[in-house]
């Protein structure tokens, strides 16, 4: 593939395959081993990559503003210690520059205040009578999981703008998650919505044998997609870095792209930014390990792939995790993985599936019945699960005291539902009691009105967490009245006078996810609380 012929001389670098770190890496595209995709389209201005091209991965030339911190000659610097920082771009204010972890000294040499390159030397520092010098730009294996001072547990959730995940399955900022579904459930559009709306400070997106299209979808709407900071808009791919090894791409590198990925995500977090990665697919990663095992003629498990495959999979998602940062000044950082599965014909008894799903908290069970019936994101509710519930509780008591509960009766009265579809197919709605007649219709407008949202919208594309507990609150409060009104009377009003009486409430109901999250959010929960207040005034008269 590089355009090595028969009698060339190979020579042994002696080091494993690394990545360079340091400013410029943000709005960039690289290849799976780190090869800046648009510099070598300049270079070469062909649409495909030359063979034996090989193009630096950040910009040597261009001066990057300078500022170093409070240390001074004569002071002692250790690994992951802050000296300087520099201005990456608009978004990413602050890149701060950290002396690489396994180094040490006292600072014989340290640049002041102006305009650096990358190959400029901006500390020097002396050990045991030996001089280092530094640059801005560090190298890094990308096999070897960056150190950290201290493992901490998840307390804060990823907001992901999707109301079906972050109500009833969320994920946390250092988590690990699997979105796992057949072709055309979804997966990749839940991976671009994670990464255009998403709580996170910088987003690597890693595109690993995938179909070229996709990412060049990502390379148009990224763009084009702002967020707002301090009141000017900023487009979201200047907080984001893309990995693109499509599946017209080197298996071996597509190998090296998950690990190039992570080392990328690990280099923010050291700085204490909370950096989300997306790996879409892992499926795809696998198959190159096991295309490579079977070159080197090693032993096959289960379905061809190595025997090793858990290990490694365990290995790559082992090094997310919320840490206390190595070095002064004291910084917490994460890296959430979210790792999509592409298991053939949604099978989800496939090797690849099931190792994942050992080792991930949290399972965005895609489903095909859902998909075909337009229901998206088509994640089952049913099959779906989160082990962050417990860890989130202190965030959810704060933000929102009723919030759990609010959660838990949207999954019951699910529950309800599909327990009762099995009657209902038997002998029909109108053989079911008040009660149950009231769950059925509710439960379809949760299903319909409140899981499904509507990605190409304005309005829906994105659900603030503060939406999303209203909405769930006028739904699970109409229920409650409707539910208590039945029993009070001793079912002497049902559910069809309900009905006849209350159509404009349920029309307002179904129509709480048009709200615009832009109008604001003191306009919208005035909104929400005067339908709450109306559903309250039409049961009293009801029950009078």
């Amino acid at each position: 593939m590089c355009g090595l012929t028969v009698g060339d001389p190979v020579l042994r670098s002696g080091k494993p395959l690394s990545v360079e770190l340091g400013p410029g890496l943000m709005s960039n595209i690289y290849d799976g081993i780190q090869r800046p995709l648009k510099a070598i389209q300049e270079a070469s201005q062909s649409i495909y990559i030359p063979r034996g091209i090989s193009t630096p991965a950040l910009d040597k030339s261009f001066g990057w503003e300078f500022e170093p911190l409070h240390f001074q000659v004569g002071d002692h610097i250790t690994g992951g210690d802050v000296y300087g920082r520099v201005y990456e771009n608009s978004l990413v204010t602050i890149h701060n520059i950290m002396l690489p972890p396994k180094s040490r000294g006292t600072i014989t040499y340290i640049a002041p205040k102006g305009q650096y390159t990358l190959e400029d030397v901006v500390l020097e520092t002396e050990f045991e009578g030996e001089t280092t010098k530094h640059t801005m730009r560090q190298l890094w294996p990308v096999r070897s999981p960056r150190p950290v001072a201290e493992k901490l547990s998840a307390n804060h959730p990823l907001l992901t703008g999707q109301r079906v995940l972050d109500s009833l399955f969320p994920c946390v900022q250092g988590g690990t998650t699997a979105i796992p579904g057949a072709f055309g459930c979804g997966k990749t559009v839940i991976s671009q919505s994670l990464s255009k709306y998403s709580n996170s400070d910088i987003i690597i997106y890693v595109g690993c044998g995938e179909r070229g299209n996709e990412m060049a979808e990502v390379l148009m709407d990224f763009p084009e997609l702002s967020i707002e900071v301090e009141g000017r808009k900023e487009s979201i791919m200047k907080r984001t870095t893309l990995v693109a090894n499509t599946s017209n791409m080197p298996v071996a590198a597509r190998e090296a792209s998950i690990y190039t990925g992570i080392t990328l995500s690990e280099y923010f977090r050291d700085m204490g930014k909370n950096v989300a990665m997306m790996a879409d697919s892992t499926s795809r990663w696998a198959e190159a390990l096991r295309e490579i095992s079977g070159r080197l003629a090693e032993m096959p498990a289960d379905s061809g792939y190595p025997a090793y495959l858990g290990a490694r999979l365990a290995s790559f998602y082992e090094r997310a995790g919320r840490v206390t940062c190595l070095g002064n000044p004291s910084r917490e950082g994460s890296v959430t993985v979210v790792g999509a599965v592409s298991p053939p014909g949604g099978d989800l008894s496939d090797p690849v599936t099931t190792s994942t799903l050992g080792i991930v908290q949290v399972f965005w069970g895609l489903d095909k019945k859902l998909a075909q019936r337009k229901h998206f994101p088509s994640v089952n509710w049913n099959l779906s699960y989160s082990k962050y519930m417990n860890v989130l509780e202190p965030y959810y008591e704060k933000n929102d005291p009723e919030y759990i509960h609010l959660r838990d009766k949207c999954k019951e009265i699910l529950q309800m539902e599909e327990n009762l579809s099995e009657i209902v197919q038997l002998v029909g709605k109108s053989g079911l009691n008040e009660t149950d007649k009231i769950t059925l219709e509710v439960a379809q407008i949760i299903k319909d009105d409140f899981l499904q949202q509507n990605g190409y919208s304005n309005y829906d594309r994105y659900c603030p967490f503060f939406k999303t507990t209203w909405m769930l609150r006028n739904m699970i409060g109409f229920y409650d009245r409707a539910t208590h009104t039945v029993e009070a009377s001793n079912n002497q009003i049902t559910w069809s006078k309900i009905r006849e009486s209350m159509g404009d409430i349920l029309y307002k109901l179904s129509s709480m996810k048009f709200e615009d999250p832009a109008d604001g959010e003191d306009v919208l929960v005035e909104k929400y609380t005067a339908l709450y207040k109306e559903i309250e005034a039409k049961f009293s008269d009801l029950e009078a």
